[in-house]
């Protein structure tokens, strides 16, 4: 695993923020919005996380307390201020930042951004060039736009758990919340869109994104089966539902994934497993019949797997270039030296934690590296140093503290 570089060390390589002038209000909460943020902040968005102050907060953050690792993963790389939107004084201020910013990204619930006046009308009055941006469960409109949502529900209704798991076991959930981070994912793609269209029009506009919505947009070829083809899905385990032999095979020491399909990758896949003529076989001479008779391809595939330990069975496949890989439990994931070489595990300094690794990027951008600029910030801590950037002075931070305005 990386070992943790000091704050020292990450300044010292810090890169030239590749969204340094895009200022982003972040009022969301749960995973769904923090996630589009984090795509934001990771790339140098000045954000400001706007929380409830203590004093009125009735409920904890997901992923546990502050200092908890989803938490901390969550949330680096902003700046954090306390603001009570249930005053009058604290939607002022609000309305202050907003004046300025960019971006922002919310996840209320439809009626409670209505009712607070910090929905999409209410505030591109204030700032025309505004990007707002809206996760919810199931959409801004339409019949269920009030119904709370969650990741499993999302993931239930999006087809996902159809065509998940072995077949005949039931419906099974993903590992990870892919609702709720894919959500968040096209909605930091929306946004981006937003500020790009922005420099013709000079106007923002309103980002909408759903774990709904995601969810189904990511079923892409499973989608397409039914829209076009007019097949449901099925689950198909761990094999890839149309393109055999792709799956999960055993050996002598445990399991691989192998990706052998197509005319030529399969003639070298069997070829490297000493089974030539598999290819020549009539039940097995095209993708569609390998698909079809899948059960006993595999049954073969099978015997031949099990004669090799999976560290000799992987580089004979990838030397004939047939793709294949380890099945890595989440540590070994972090050992291997690809994956450190990706620097997928990114270094900061937490001023409580200590030196920690946070999961780093899914891109990297040829002249703008990125770099863990900070660790996330604890409740408020730069309350005072924003609110004096809107010109407020200490007397006047003090007196809205007193208030529990922030």
């Amino acid at each position: 695993m990386t070992t943790p570089a000091t704050s020292t060390d990450v300044q010292a390589h810090a890169a030239a923020p590749a969204l340094s002038r895009i200022k982003v209000l972040d009022l969301t909460r749960v995973r769904a919005g923090p996630t589009a943020v984090r795509q934001l902040a990771d790339w140098g968005a000045d954000v400001i996380q706007v929380e409830a102050p203590a004093a009125i907060e009735d409920s904890e953050p997901i992923g546990g307390p502050r200092h908890a690792s989803d938490f901390q993963n969550l949330h680096r790389n902003k700046r954090a201020m306390t603001l009570n939107l249930k005053d009058a004084e604290g939607l002022a201020i609000l309305r202050r930042l907003v004046a300025t910013a960019d971006v922002l990204v919310e996840n209320f619930r439809p009626d409670v951004k209505h009712k607070l006046g910090i929905d999409y009308d209410g505030l591109r009055a204030v700032n025309p060039r505004l990007v707002y941006a809206s996760i919810s469960g199931f959409g801004q409109s339409g019949p269920y736009r009030a119904r709370p949502g969650v990741d499993q529900v999302a993931q239930g209704m999006g087809g996902l758990m159809s065509i998940t798991g072995q077949p005949g076991q039931g419906p099974m959930r993903v590992g990870i919340p892919i609702a709720d981070l894919t959500a968040g994912l096209f909605c930091a793609i929306g946004i981006l869109v937003a500020l790009v269209e922005r420099q013709s029009s000079g106007v923002g506009q309103w980002v909408q994104a759903s774990l709904l919505q995601a969810q189904i947009a990511m079923l892409d070829l499973q989608a397409a089966r039914w829209l076009i083809d007019r097949q449901v899905p099925g689950q198909a385990g761990n094999f890839h539902p149309t393109s055999i032999p792709t799956g999960l095979y055993p050996t002598k020491d445990g399991h691989i994934n192998i990706g052998g399909s197509g005319g030529r990758i399969f003639q070298r896949f069997a070829e490297t497993l000493g089974t030539s003529d598999l290819g020549r076989r009539p039940e097995f001479a095209s993708e569609a019949l390998r698909s079809k008779n899948r059960d006993a391809l595999n049954a073969i595939i099978n015997e031949r797997t099990r004669q090799k330990t999976s560290a000799e069975w992987v580089p004979l496949l990838n030397e004939a270039g047939v793709p294949a890989g380890p099945v890595y439990s989440i540590d070994q994931v972090f050992a291997d030296p690809q994956v450190q070489h990706l620097g997928m595990a990114a270094p900061v300094t937490h001023p409580a934690l200590g030196p920690i690794n946070l999961v780093g990027p899914g891109f990297a951008l040829s002249r703008t590296p990125f770099t863990m600029r900070n660790s996330t910030p604890e409740r408020g801590e730069h309350t005072a140093a924003i609110l004096g950037e809107l010109g407020y002075n200490a007397a006047e931070i003090r007196r809205l503290m007193a208030g529990n305005v922030i």
